[in-house]
């Protein structure tokens, strides 16, 4: 025991030698409960001794209460200090008997040096990017603060901060394993540990990775960056990275000199763009990788089609010609919009290689989340579940990667299991300014690119003007991403030789930056100058090399002059190989019947009302749901839930992959929880409006076991297994495509994008997103306005997306009734004035003729058939439905598989089936409506007695508008009132839509007269009695035969 008493004295002695492979070098990462903190050993060491005492006498009481690094470090110190005290002392130490304590003292600071520089490497590990040379242009400080921390050795007198002197920068001292400063040496003088730090951390790249919590991966880029001489390269990629730079800046300087006035967001300042791209698909390549598809803004996309993509010279240039015709496929779009698909050779690899650009509006980083779901789609199909064949990366300017909220959006679905990609390579060209504004009035955070840092990826910071840095992390980002799937940032920090565009002058705002830029030398001339000085390339080399592209150009620029009309279709960027015929047109103009055999809807209803899986305990209130569905199905009836179910269901059977996704969608928002099979409603509906039902009739109770009472319940939870789940969909057939139903994040924007770009990677997918409610599709708006509705007319791509979009007018309130049909509406292409010539294929041919299709289902059985209308067309259109809320559990809204079995189609307009069409003589009013307004009509109908004499038509389909269906209606009841009921306001729904289109086909002869809520500007009232009030105040005039008597049209 009194040996063990003289351990901590003794223990100083061996410190130096058993500290650091012990646990010292584990501060870094271990937290309180498993080890030593990580706040120790960055911050200063003056108490690391009584720390170290405390541990020791802590492990004393009980070696299990601290971590097994120090359990390991003490027990081997215990051993060597018994050896070592049993021996004889030496009579030259007896004799000085000096106490113990100036031992510990010299011990402790041995100790605490070693503590010191492992928190000083750990602290340029942490902090080394704050002072990094990054700033091409030397004026700015890329992290927007001049502060230089404390903590980094920037002078001699800083040392201090650690309690070491200069007399210790030539000690030699033990590297920790959290550093590869060493390479094959296990310690270094402070002198040679701060130099080797200061080349890793401070010189042109700036890391940021020590947030990481994993500690492979931060061990992973440490050895990457800090292994000496790891950025050495061979002449022959020296000069492939010459050649590469001399392609990217000569093609800039060619559009320069033939088309100085012509706006092309040229990539001056960051011509190194290219060669670092080309790195990154070099890399990828040579990794496994065989589909590439980009994403980028407008700055230097023609230079990456041209010289990444390897578009053709001349179908680039061509379009600067302003006499080029376009031909008649669309509106078309401006040339740095463009996107491209191509099939080539990786040069350096020898191995095939598809890359995608996708095109993109002006909108920035909306294209985000598109590339993602076109990504994860063609991952899907190749079955690359662990992205080692497909992989996107994704351009990105500072002031919108920092501004733009999508890029947090999309971030977040980087780990989600439907929507990873398995790792993105994302390249941020900063240019350090946003069109005119300085960044420090852009962003509150120190770089533009600290968004990626909530998904745990690491940033490399690099200084453009260094060619053969940026080649370097562009090389190791891509390994990351192959090695980890996890995303990575690439920060090009550049500058835009020019102003936002070639036609503007950045002088007025930023005199000071274009001051030095106009003084800077260009990058290509610096590295050439290098290369030359080092023997690597001869100047006759680099001329002839600058010689032989700047011909290439010149002949392309001549074949570009034979050029006289402009094909869109040469710049797509998903095409559909086999899905259309040579020209790109449609092979047929028919569509055939979406009707299914009837054994076909049975074996889906008695699938749906089952549980697949042996074991899988279900809830009870799910029981009785599927007991419902299995009635329905002895009884040969749908409700909207099932008819949905057959409709996915028969479309996997013919082999059509289904994907729904969006927040809820597994289960369905609107859902019910009721116990027993009554529930009580009337008089006191509140429990079902906060769901968005709506009483109909009005009984005292309603037999829930003959109405079903859930919206979807696609997945179905293990009430006692957790995380155990089954999708019956995926249990039909045993060759059955594959279906996927998923709940997407709490996001519009970036989803609704993620599916668009799904949808874009093959025709035959029905790709489907719902919101959660309809009016939340306003956050997805840039997504719709700039891509789903324009995306056919800019750039010939066709999109079967289907947006499912909740809708009516239920007492909810402003914020959940109306899904804006309006919108929808006004952007339709399809003329209001033109007269059209009813053909055989008018149907199909109007279809085709749109931009997009838009209905409101009054029926499951339209429902049914519109989904499948979908996939059979002969082409894709986007598909906007206005699904319902309380007609999921009305009870008249069901179809009888009469409506839905072989030989039926999706009814674009459902005629009067009653008493009135059976003598329409008597009828004095005809009722247009669609959706679910067209129940409440029905009822007061009938409750007025008025069967005979008013008629009420649904149009399913409002856009295309069914001229040739709403004629043969008005003609059916010649000379009777026309009316328009809906339940939205007139300001907003259908009406401003229809008219003008009913006027036409009435030649304008008699009115369509309006039924509805007076106009608004809330799209609903929050007021209980004020949403009934109004209700039976325009169902009243809907049955009141003289409400428009004396009124002239």
């Amino acid at each position: 025991m009194s040996q063990l008493r003289l351990l901590p004295s003794w223990l100083g002695t061996q410190a130096s030698r058993l500290l650091a492979p012990h646990g010292v070098q584990r501060f870094s990462w271990c937290s309180r409960s498993s080890g030593p903190p990580a706040s120790f050993a960055s911050s200063r060491v003056g108490g690391g001794s009584s720390y170290m005492e405390e541990m020791y006498f802590a492990w004393l009481e009980n070696p299990q209460s601290v971590h097994k690094s120090w359990d390991s470090f003490f027990r081997k110190a215990s051993e060597e200090a018994s050896y070592s005290l049993a021996q004889p002392r030496p009579l030259s130490v007896i004799s000085e008997s000096r106490p113990a304590v100036p031992s510990r003292t010299k011990t402790s600071k041995l100790v605490e040096d070693h503590l010191a520089v492992q928190s000083l490497i750990r602290a340029y590990q942490i902090r080394g990017h704050h002072v990094a040379q990054l700033d091409p242009l030397g004026i700015l400080d890329a992290d927007l603060d001049s502060f230089v921390p404390s903590d980094l050795i920037t002078t001699i007198d800083k040392l201090a901060f650690y309690d070491l002197r200069e007399a210790d920068l030539d000690k030699e001292f033990q590297l920790p394993t959290t550093t590869f400063i060493g390479g094959s040496e296990n310690t270094l003088s402070l002198r040679e540990i701060i130099r080797r730090l200061e080349s890793t951390y401070c010189q042109h790249i700036g890391l940021e990775f020590m947030f990481i919590n994993d500690v492979e991966q931060c061990q992973w880029i440490r050895q990457k960056f800090e292994t000496p001489g790891v950025m050495q390269f061979s002449s022959e990629e020296k000069r492939t990275l010459l050649a590469r730079l001399v392609r990217s800046m000569r093609f800039e300087d060619f559009l320069a000199r033939k088309w100085s006035s012509e706006k092309r967001f040229g990539l001056e300042g960051c011509e190194v763009m290219i060669p670092a791209l080309k790195t990154i698909i070099d890399k990828s390549s040579e990794m496994g990788i065989e589909n590439v598809i980009l994403g980028m803004p407008h700055r230097g996309r023609l230079n990456v089609l041209a010289n990444v993509i390897r578009k053709d010279l001349e179908q680039i240039f061509c379009q600067f010609d302003p006499k080029l015709e376009a031909a008649d496929e669309g509106s078309g779009d401006v040339k740095y919009h463009l996107g491209m698909y191509h099939e080539r050779i990786n040069r350096v690899t020898n191995r095939n290689i598809t890359l995608s650009l996708v095109a993109n509006p002006s909108h920035l980083e909306a294209v985000d989340p598109v590339v993602q779901g076109k990504t994860k789609a063609e991952q899907f199909y190749r079955g690359d579940a662990q992205g080692k064949k497909v992989m996107s990366i994704l351009v990105h300017g500072d002031a919108a990667f920092a501004g733009q909220g999508v890029v947090y959006e999309t971030f977040h679905l980087s780990d989600l299991p439907s929507y990873t990609t398995n790792g993105t390579v994302h390249v941020v060209v900063n240019n350090q300014i946003g069109f005119t504004t300085d960044p420090r009035m852009a962003r509150s955070s120190p770089y533009p690119t600290d968004v990626a840092r909530v998904v745990n990826a690491p940033i490399f910071h690099v200084n453009a003007d260094d060619p053969e840095a940026v080649i370097y992390v562009c090389s190791v980002a891509a390994e990351w991403r192959n090695t980890f799937n996890k995303d990575v940032v690439v920060d090009l920090v550049c500058y835009r030789r020019r102003g936002h565009n070639e036609m503007d002058e950045p002088m007025f705002t930023q005199p000071l930056m274009y001051k030095q830029i106009h003084r800077q030398v260009p990058v290509l001339k610096k590295y050439a100058d290098k290369l030359i000085a080092e023997g690597t390339v001869t100047l006759q080399e680099f001329e002839e090399e600058i010689a032989k592209y700047d011909r290439i150009c010149e002949e392309a620029y001549g074949r570009s002059k034979d050029k006289k009309i402009l094909h869109i279709k040469h710049w797509l960027d998903s095409p559909w190989p086999g899905f259309f015929n040579m020209d790109g047109e449609p092979k047929s103009m028919t569509c055939p019947a979406t009707g299914v055999p009837e054994d076909t809807l049975t074996h889906i209803g008695e699938v749906a009302s089952s549980v697949p899986l042996e074991d899988f305990k279900i809830h009870m209130g799910l029981s009785r749901i599927l007991r419902g569905r299995a009635d329905m199905t002895r009884k040969r009836t749908v409700d909207w839930a099932l008819a949905e179910y057959m409709a996915f269901g028969s479309l996997l059977k013919e082999g059509i992959h289904v994907r729904l996704s969006g927040q809820d969608v597994e289960r369905g928002t609107f859902s019910l929880e009721f116990r027993g099979g009554l529930y009580t409603c009337w008089p006191s509906p509140s429990h079902f409006l906060h769901l968005g039902l709506q009483m109909f009739g009005t009984p005292d109770v309603w037999d829930l076991n003959s109405v079903s009472a859930i919206h979807r319940h696609h997945v179905l939870h293990d009430q006692e297994v957790d995380r155990r789940t089954c999708v019956p969909m995926n249990h039909l057939w045993p060759d059955q495509a594959p279906y996927t139903v998923c709940n997407s994040s709490l996001s519009e924007y970036g989803v609704l994008g993620f599916e668009l770009g799904y949808a874009m990677a093959s025709p035959n997918a029905l790709v489907l997103w719902e919101a959660q409610f309809g009016d939340f599709h306003n956050t997805a708006q840039c997504i719709i306005d700039q891509f789903i509705s324009t995306g056919q007319a800019k750039w010939v791509r066709h999109n079967g997306i289907v947006l499912l979009l909740p809708h009516g007018m239920e007492g909810m309130g402003p914020e959940h009734s109306s899904a804006r049909p309006e919108r929808f509406l006004q952007m339709s292409n399809d003329d209001s004035d033109a007269y059209p010539a009813f053909t055989q294929d008018f149907e199909v041919r109007q279809l085709y003729d749109c931009n997009w299709i838009v209905v409101n289902c009054s029926t499951p059985a339209s429902y049914f058939h519109v989904l499948r209308r979908q996939i059979l067309l002969p082409f894709r259109k986007p598909l906007i439905i206005f699904t319902p809320k309380s007609l999921l559990r009305h009870p008249e809204a069901k179809s009888s598989f009469d409506q839905m079995v072989s030989g039926t189609s999706f009814q674009r307009v459902i005629p009067e089936d009653g008493a009135a069409a059976q003598a329409p003589g008597q009828v004095r009013r005809l009722i247009f409506c669609t959706g679910k307004v067209y129940y409440d009509l029905v009822k007061e109908r009938s409750s007025q007695g008025l069967d005979e004499h008013v008629a009420i038509t649904r149009l399913e389909q409002i856009s295309p508008f069914p001229f040739d269906l709403i004629k043969r209606e008005a003609e059916k009841y010649p000379g009777v009132e026309l009316v328009w009921c809906q339940e939205e306001h007139k300001n907003m729904g259908y009406y401003d839509y229809i008219s003008p289109r009913f006027m036409t086909i009435l030649g304008r002869a008699r009115p369509i007269w309006y039924v509805g809520r007076d106009p608004a500007a809330a799209p609903a009232t929050g007021n209980r009695n004020t949403h009934l009030v109004s209700l039976k105040k325009f169902l009243d005039t809907a049955f009141n035969l003289q409400a428009f008597e004396g009124k002239t049209f």
